[in-house]
């Protein structure tokens, strides 16, 4: 699901008045892009931002994230945080999803970069349409240092 908002259906009209979004008489956002009422929290009604937390608290229950709550939990309880709330690790199942997402298309990224490089070097230059990309440590590495994780072969000759 990455690109996607993981299944989390946001109500326009549970919020104030939003910027570029013009409100309706029935208190709904007008427009085709169906606007996020994230952009609403900063304006209007203060309960807004608590019903939004609510609301998203009750979504997680029934959503299931690609990282199993026992994968989370172990991971939490080796870093010493034990959390009874099942929405607590499905919180953070759902940022190390994200997190680990946008790594992996920066990777992308600098995958595509590297092979429209090598492709303009070469003559006549081969069309990449229906390329099917393979993660390398040679595109992960960069990507990876743009977080701040720094990446190396191991050294083999000692």
């Amino acid at each position: 699901m990455v690109g996607s908002n993981f299944g989390i259906i946001y109500h326009p009209s549970a919020g104030g008045g939003s910027s570029g979004q013009a409100n309706t008489g029935s208190g709904t956002a007008s427009g085709a892009s169906g606007g996020n009422s994230f952009n609403s929290i900063s304006g209007g009604d203060r309960s807004a931002p608590a019903s939004h937390l609510s609301d998203f608290m009750l979504q997680l229950e029934d959503y299931t994230p690609l990282l199993p709550d026992a994968v989370t939990s172990h991971y939490l309880n080796m870093g010493g945080f034990h959390a009874d709330d099942k929405r607590i690790v499905r919180l953070i199942s759902i940022a190390t999803q994200k997190y680990m997402s946008d790594i992996i298309d920066d990777a992308l990224q600098h995958s595509k970069a590297r092979t429209h490089m090598q492709n303009s070097n070469t003559p006549g230059g081969s069309k990449a349409k229906d390329r099917k990309f393979t993660l390398t440590m040679e595109d992960l590495q960069p990507a990876l240092a743009d977080y701040g994780i720094n990446v190396r072969k191991m050294d083999y000759s000692q």
